[in-house]
């Protein structure tokens, strides 16, 4: 058993239950918010993320991983007020979101830069994990980073480089953002190792939006999580497809390692909300409760399988 700390406080990982590995509650640029954006309800959008998450645990769902990080709009605050409210756990990530460069606060200092300090980034996300995120007494659980169709830029390299330093050092695990139509899955595993980190020990976010098997296989194989995380994002591969490529994989022995999401949100200002919903009306909560568990069962998938995806799998990560 291993402890694992929530917006709520500390639970056991034998508490995690039915867990979705990679879900926002908000993504919302800060700035821009307080700046630009008039119309916003924070009374109203904290009760609608209330509702959506209630809705999501009467489905039997138990606990969501958040991995909004740096330049994804992290407020602990507001998740605090939301996790007060609902029997549903959320864990919360430390980490830094970008498909090219870093931000402006660490360009200048870190190793061989103008000012030559130890690695700013590793301080920061170890702090996150260890002592709790600014003064809210939260402690960030896991860690979060991102390869894009960029590639390995250096900023990209950078972040990758402290996650991995910082998973090695803490025994936090891992989430990355990845592109598997450039297979930098591939390209994330071989930096993180390079630093010390466990690939078991880490998702290999948005695996889901490929159906090539032979580079799922070989990302599993190298003992890292598939993330088959974005189910309800049509547009960018149809339900049928990723169906299929989960029963495909649980047919071929790699149930153990593939962990289930939506990277959904309970409110996201990256699009209209109306026309989100127009274009991907299953890119909620509830659809693979609702949808994708029926249909992996009808494609042989057996109750074991889906019980090690949704539980013995998130356990694991912690473990």
């Amino acid at each position: 058993m291993a402890t694992v700390h929530t917006a709520a406080g500390p639970i056991d990982s034998a508490d995690l239950g039915k867990v979705l590995v990679h879900e926002h509650v908000f993504i919302v640029g800060e700035e821009f918010r307080q700046n630009y954006q008039d119309d916003w309800d924070e009374d109203a959008k904290v009760a609608e993320a209330v509702r959506d998450l209630s809705e999501l645990k009467d489905l039997g769902i138990d606990t969501i991983l958040d991995p909004t990080v740096l330049g994804l709009g992290r407020y602990i605050p507001r998740i605090q007020r939301i996790a007060e409210q609902i029997d549903l756990n959320i864990v919360v990530a430390t980490g830094l979101y970008t498909y090219n460069d870093i931000p402006f606060q660490f360009h200048y200092a870190g190793p061989g830069l103008l000012f030559d300090v130890p690695e700013p980034l590793v301080e920061m996300f170890t702090k996150d994990l260890t002592e709790g995120i600014a003064d809210t007494g939260v402690r960030a659980a896991f860690l979060k980073c991102a390869i894009e169709a960029e590639g390995l830029t250096p900023g990209v390299e950078r972040v990758m480089r402290a996650v991995g330093q910082t998973s090695a050092q803490t025994g936090a695990p891992i989430t990355v953002h990845t592109n598997p139509h450039t297979q930098s899955g591939l390209v994330a595993q071989k930096v993180l190792a390079e630093e010390g980190a466990d690939l078991t020990k880490v998702v290999i976010g948005h695996s889901g939006d490929s159906v090539d098997l032979d580079y799922l296989m070989q990302i599993a194989d190298a003992g890292s999580i598939l993330g088959m995380d974005r189910f309800g994002l049509d547009l960018l591969l149809p339900f049928e497809e990723r169906v299929n490529t989960v029963a495909e994989l649980c047919k071929r022995g790699y149930a153990d390692r593939m962990a289930l999401a939506h990277d959904a949100s309970c409110f996201i200002d990256w699009f209209d909300q109306e026309a989100k919903k127009q274009a991907v009306p299953k890119w909620n909560y509830r659809h693979i409760s609702e949808d994708v568990l029926p249909a992996l069962r009808e494609r042989g998938v057996s109750d074991a399988d889906i019980t090690t995806m949704l539980v013995d799998v998130p356990r694991r990560y912690f473990e």
